[in-house]
């Protein structure tokens, strides 16, 4: 995905967004997925907006920890980093509303034309199968 994890505030990226519906969307996707995942919006290299965080491990041995829910908004699309990929959900892609795809992002042109709801599970399965549980509520 990116580098890694940066200090550099989340809110000096996004005013830095030129394009206006890049921007708008921006503001809808980090309200929303600071809902779905509880965690607080931090800078995953130079332009990925990541909330929480997991490792991975390949077969090949190859590893590391990137964000658990993340977003960027790119020139030509939004992009949402999903894990472990997209073919997971397809009932609810066929749902969403206009989108492209890639290995594990999806690429939407304007929030407004998609319905929240069906993103927001998506986005909220992905976060799910990365993070552990949290066990204290339990207790």
């Amino acid at each position: 995905m990116a580098t890694g994890r940066t200090d550099v505030p989340v809110e000096v990226f996004l005013d830095g967004v030129t394009h206006r519906v890049r921007r708008r969307d921006a503001a809808t996707l980090l309200a929303l997925m600071e809902r779905v995942t509880g965690e607080t919006a931090y800078m995953w290299g130079p332009s990925i907006v990541g909330f929480g965080e997991y490792h991975y491990r390949y077969d090949s041995g190859r590893e590391g920890v990137t964000p658990a829910a993340a977003f960027s908004p790119r020139k030509t699309a939004m992009t949402v980093y999903l894990v472990p990929g997209l073919t997971e959900h397809p009932e609810l892609l066929e749902r969403l509303g206009p989108h492209t795809t890639g290995v594990g992002c999806l690429y939407m042109k304007n929030l407004e034309d998609v319905d929240l709801e069906v993103l927001e599970a998506l986005v909220r399965e992905s976060y799910e199968a990365v993070t552990p549980p949290d066990d204290s509520a339990e207790q």
